[in-house]
This record gives C-alpha cells, structure tokens and sequence, in this order.
C-alpha cells in the first residue's frame, strides 16, 4: 500500500484547529487525538479508573465526568504528575488511533493525518510519520490568542506555553511548516500549498505507474478483442 502517516502538531493556541479545519474540507482522512484523549476517560472506562485512583475524585464533574479543566491545572504545574498522567492515557489513545488508521486503509486512502498536540513532545511517535507538519505562529500572538481565548492572565498564559517546547525549537524538526502568524487566508493558502505537495508526493509515483499499467494494459487487450471480432 502507499498510505502513509502525517503527524500535525503546534503549540497551545498557535491556531492548528484553524488548519484541521481546512484540511477536513479538502477532504483529507484527520485522526483527532485530543478528541481520542477524551472519548479514553469516559466514565467505567479502564484509564478513568487509573485516573481516579491516583488523581481523586476532587477533579470530578457533578456528572461524574473528569472536569479536565481543573486536572489540567494539576498536571500543568506539577510535571510528575503530567507524566503519571500520560502513561496511563498514552497507551489507550495508541489503541484507538490504530483502529482508525486501519479503518482509512481499508477505505483505500493514500494518507492520514494524525492531529497529535504533543507530537514533538512524545517524540516516540514522530517516527511512524512519513512527513511532520508544524503549525507555528510567532510568541506574542501565541501568547496573546490564549489569554484571549481562555480569559487567562499573562502568569497564567505562561506557564501553559512553559509546560510544552518552545515553537521556535520545533521547527528544526518539522519537514513541512504552516505560519499562522498573519491572517486566516494567508493560513489557507499555506494549507492548500501543503496539500497540492502531499497529493503530489512521490509517494504515489508507483501507484500512478501501476495505474497507467493497467489502463495501457487494458487497451490492448480491448485493440486484440476488436480484431478478433472484426477477423
């Protein structure tokens, strides 16, 4: 098969939703691990179990759903703690993520995009990825976007952007880079470039190959049936 993997990552509030989003228009397979993240720790299930042993049932919703607002709050500050946390959760987003590669395999498309949030922090996983995508915007705009979005203050918003690698070291490790430092369009155009490239990939040069095979192959078996019909 030609299918390979594309691990999309960025920073907290560096606008990677804005790219998951024109990529999904595109039509492209999109594998959401924070999405998975949560559907993990869903109540009775076995990493939700793991959670409350260690965590306590303070960090519970009324709903007996894990507020992860107030656990974020704990692993942020206490990087122990974001460790125990992950290697319960890792291993169940793994799982899951694999299930859904298959699922696109099988579905026959050529490429998938895992959207990981800590694709670089993990590390382990970049290896998998045929190609690395960055969604960088500069650190002022960073900074200012999540004190926006999430009514933080410029303490606060800092120590979120403290816990995960800088956006500047990122960038010598990612094959391909989307700024989202200006405007929505000027992301969108980035994106759109992205794609035409990854459609393009020799990835697919073999297949193509193989393509023109057969159809070559096809027209001369009909040429040599039509003789025949005619003789």
């Amino acid at each position: 098969s030609t299918m390979f993997l594309v691990g999309l990552s960025g920073g907290i509030a560096s606008g990677k939703s804005t790219v998951v989003a024109v990529l999904r228009e595109l039509g492209c397979a999109v594998i959401d691990a924070d999405l998975i993240a949560r559907q993990v720790v869903q109540p009775h299930s076995k990493a939700y179990q793991q959670i409350l042993r260690y965590f306590g049932t303070e960090i519970l919703l009324e709903n007996g759903e894990i507020n992860r607002e107030a656990l974020g709050d704990i692993i942020f500050s206490q990087p122990e703690k974001r460790r125990l946390l992950n290697s319960i959760t890792h291993p169940e987003i793994l799982k899951e993520m694999l299930k859904q590669i298959l699922k696109y395999f099988v579905l026959g498309y050529r490429y998938v995009i895992l959207d990981i949030p800590l694709l670089f922090e993990t590390r382990g996983l970049t290896k998998f990825m045929r190609y690395t995508v960055l969604v960088y915007c500069d650190p002022p705009a960073q900074r200012a976007r999540l004190m926006r979005r999430n009514g933080l203050d410029a303490a606060a918003a800092d120590a979120r952007i403290g816990s995960q690698i800088p956006l500047e070291e990122k960038l010598q490790w990612a094959t391909h880079v989307i700024d989202n430092s200006g405007d929505r369009e000027s992301t969108r155009r980035q994106v759109l470039r992205l794609h035409a490239r990854l459609e393009d990939s020799l990835d697919f040069l073999w297949a193509r190959l193989a393509a023109g095979a057969a159809v070559a192959g096809l027209g001369g078996l009909l040429f040599l049936l039509l003789r025949h019909l005619i003789s």
